[in-house]
């Protein structure tokens, strides 16, 4: 487990950013929370000196259980707490929700839920489903945020594609009306059935974009471009990565059957940007990992607009 994460737990399978510990059942919100070790709350404290003289204008937002200090706020900031954040959940998705994975990072500073909606789709023969990632944060450093992510049940490769058309994402701060913008989570998430549909038309489109093996080999140069004047272990890793890649497209047993067209292409360096190894692999690698999951992976969505303008 990385080494950033506090607590955590996912179910049945380890989910494609390998962080957590197994349970046998997908839990219900309330078992998630306690599961997940998110079943404590966020209180401020006014910030006193050594003289006793209070700050004016800021707090400190501590963890209720053990008085662990999480951030120091504006006087303005709202917090929201863990049971909240299930409860959006609970009130957005519906009856079918299941939480897969939930948990904090960094001493509680951050806490996340991913829950898969009930829906499953079937899009040129894949089987797709549809999270939903909830990140929030208790010291100040990020905004509360919300993204639909689609999954490919048969290698747990994201496809979160930056569509023009539809919206997968929603995020907000701290402060002001922090349920009215809840709300207006809801407003934008609630269309999951708009972006899958979008999805859908876009992977029809790519998978109708026949590509060449010299296309592809192109494609993956322009992934991986050399720097100038590099060093000799600069070229050892930057071969090494397009030999990954090439396998990705040209041998992975699951795309077989795709025919070699845009949509192969895509889900390769999905393969690859979900699931490869950094060359050097540092102690939150796989949490920023699960961060691009919300924000997209700015490798995936190169991609894509590679092959979406040729």
């Amino acid at each position: 487990m990385a080494a950033n994460v506090e607590t955590m737990f996912y179910t049945r399978t380890k989910p494609w950013h390998g962080l957590g510990t197994m349970v046998e059942e997908a839990p219900t919100s309330g078992a998630a929370l306690e599961l997940a070790g998110l079943d404590w709350r966020v209180v401020q404290k006014n910030l006193v000196t050594e003289e006793g003289i209070t700050v004016p204008g800021f707090r400190a937002n501590l963890r209720e259980t053990d008085n662990q200090v999480l951030g120091v706020v504006s006087d303005r900031y709202k917090v929201v707490q863990n049971e909240e954040a299930f409860a959006f959940t609970d009130e957005l998705l519906g009856e079918g929700v299941t939480y897969e994975t939930a948990g904090s990072l960094q001493n509680g500073r951050r806490t996340w839920i991913l829950a898969k909606l009930p829906t499953r789709y079937i899009i040129s023969g894949d089987e797709i489903t549809p999270y939903l990632v909830f990140m929030n944060s208790h010291d100040g450093s990020g905004a509360i945020k919300a993204a639909m992510t689609p999954i490919r049940v048969v290698c747990q490769n994201t496809l979160n594609l930056a569509l023009s058309t539809a919206k997968r994402c929603w995020a907000t701060n701290h402060t002001g009306d922090i349920r009215g913008k809840l709300e207006d989570a809801k407003n934008t998430l609630l269309y999951a059935d708009k972006y899958m549909a979008e999805l859908g038309k876009t992977i029809d489109y790519l998978n109708q974009q026949k590509l060449s093996d010299r296309q592809v080999l192109e494609y993956i140069d322009s992934m991986f471009p050399l720097l100038l004047n590099p060093s000799e272990q600069q070229v050892k890793n930057i071969m090494r990565m397009k030999e990954d890649m090439k396998a990705r497209y040209f041998d992975a047993p699951d795309l077989q059957h795709i025919g070699k067209n845009a949509y192969r292409f895509i889900n390769a360096v999905s393969d690859f940007a979900t699931h490869a190894k950094p060359l050097r692999t540092r102690s939150g690698y796989r949490e920023n990992l699960f961060a691009r999951t919300v924000d997209g992976n700015a490798m995936i969505d190169k991609a894509y607009e590679m092959v979406k303008t040729a």
